[in-house]
């Protein structure tokens, strides 16, 4: 399990619409133990693949609910609606304000590839939305209401 380096707004795999995964082997395990280790190395709630530069539909989201593998996922329920903070691995030295669904249900499959469903909620649902977002290419500045810049402590700037 090897830390990867985060890539930054700009670089343009953070734009494309990420490639389904259609190989359950060894590479995805390997890219799943990358992610889960930068994740937390970099005291995130959740990490896309195209965030380490890697074309494909795979998210890691660690929150209180728990550390969850999301390969191929899809949001087939959202419910309700939830306005809050968010910062992005990604997007280094901002946050923004932003509209997200309260609850939210997924089918995805595991490292091995079978198939799951999943019911969100919460700050769980505004990570695995964030994460999914950017499989598709989506920042969460995209969404954002406002965007303001934080200092080093995480405080807002005024």
């Amino acid at each position: 399990m090897a830390q990867r380096y985060v890539v930054q707004v700009g670089d343009p795999v953070l734009r494309k619409v990420c490639k389904e995964v259609k190989n359950f082997n060894g590479e995805l395990f390997s890219l799943l133990d990358d992610m889960k280790t930068t994740v937390r190395a970099e005291d995130g709630a959740g990490l896309a693949a195209p965030q380490i530069g890697v074309d494909a539909r795979v998210v890691v989201v660690d929150v209180d609910e728990g550390f969850f593998e999301l390969v191929n996922p899809i949001i087939y329920y959202r419910k309700g609606e939830q306005t809050g903070p968010e910062g992005c691995l990604s997007v280094k030295g901002k946050q923004g304000t932003v509209v997200r669904p309260e609850k939210v249900k997924l089918e995805y499959r595991d490292r091995h590839g079978k198939k799951h469903k999943l019911t969100a909620e919460g700050f769980f649902a505004r990570a695995v939305c964030h994460e999914l977002d950017h499989l598709d290419g989506v920042l969460y500045i995209d969404r954002a209401v406002e965007v303001y810049e934080i200092t080093p402590e995480g405080e807002r700037k005024q």
